[in-house]
């Protein structure tokens, strides 16, 4: 396993640097954590927010994917509210300095919609659009699969696109494995499209990460594959590829602290949970790669 640590670690380029967005408690607003090695995350700016959330009547940011655009803008999109409708998004050049914040009525046309969770963005380059994506429960779409303590909630995944931020198309369904899930986040592998997702059934007692696959990032995505978790409640999985080794950290909230596995062909995963060093309070958010001279802007704050 040290071997496997080394090369992670090493396969980082020397102008490059990780960060991982993530917010605090409730969702107090945006926080960065950074990384040269994938392993040991420092916050930045003394671990205060960024980006303080102003949607919506709870005013909260929960669950911030970003992700760096063509443009070389970074866009992102987060949780409003525990009840609403819609999502959160804003962008900026450098982190630092944000647009006005826009909401973005993704299920308002959904009269049994009860929530717009978890929303994350991924880039097609064959369609030049961005695909922004979440988990919704409308009230007896499904069949009712959750105990009592889920307070009903059967989420499946949905979609919309967008070339500029300003004009969507209609929200479409992404994900219908035939369980409640949410928490999903869309990567590229070569020719095809990995979705880490959280199964959320929690009886029989599963609440664990899972992987389904696409040949098109809209779909249709691939059955769940085995859990790549163990029998610890984990949420909010964020992914990429580290030299030959994909990482996927994730909330154990439950635990209140985060984890991580490790798998050097998406088959075989190694939990690496106590290898992982990060700031006390993170709650689950996006890991991605900026320069390093975007890193050294930020550390100056």
């Amino acid at each position: 396993m040290t071997v496997l640590f080394k090369v992670q670690a090493q396969e980082l380029a020397k102008n490059e640097a990780l960060l991982f967005a993530y917010f605090k408690g409730n969702g107090d607003g945006l926080h960065f954590a950074a990384s040269t090695d994938g392993l040991h995350w420092s916050a930045l700016k003394n671990d205060s927010i960024f980006l303080k959330p102003q949607l919506s009547p709870d005013k909260l940011l929960r669950d911030p994917c970003i992700i760096k655009g063509p443009d070389n803008l970074f866009h992102m999109v987060w949780t409003v509210s525990w009840n609403a409708k819609g999502i959160g998004y804003a962008n900026s050049p450098d982190l630092i300095h944000w647009s006005e914040q826009q909401y973005i009525p993704v299920m308002e046309h959904e009269a049994g919609a009860r929530n717009s969770w978890a929303p994350e963005i991924t880039y097609d380059p064959r369609q030049k659009q961005y695909i922004i994506y979440w988990a919704t429960t409308i009230t007896g779409l499904y069949p009712e699969t959750q105990s009592k303590e889920e307070n009903g909630y059967n989420h499946r995944m949905y979609y919309t696109t967008t070339a500029d931020f300003k004009k969507f198309s209609p929200t479409q369904l992404l994900y219908e494995p035939g369980f409640n899930v949410i928490d999903a986040t869309i990567v590229p592998n070569g020719t095809e499209y990995l979705m880490f997702l959280k199964d959320e059934t929690r009886e029989p007692p599963r609440k664990n990460l899972r992987i389904a696959r696409s040949k098109n990032l809209t779909g249709p995505y691939s059955a769940a594959g085995p859990p790549i978790t163990g029998k610890y409640w984990a949420e909010g999985p964020t992914a990429l590829k580290l030299g030959k080794n994909w990482m996927v950290y994730f909330d154990k909230y439950t635990e209140g602290k985060m984890g991580a596995v490790t798998s050097p062909d998406l088959k075989n995963w190694t939990d690496v949970s106590a290898k992982i060093t990060f700031p006390a309070g993170v709650r689950h958010g996006t890991v991605f790669k900026v320069t390093r001279q975007e890193y050294e802007n930020l550390k100056k704050l």
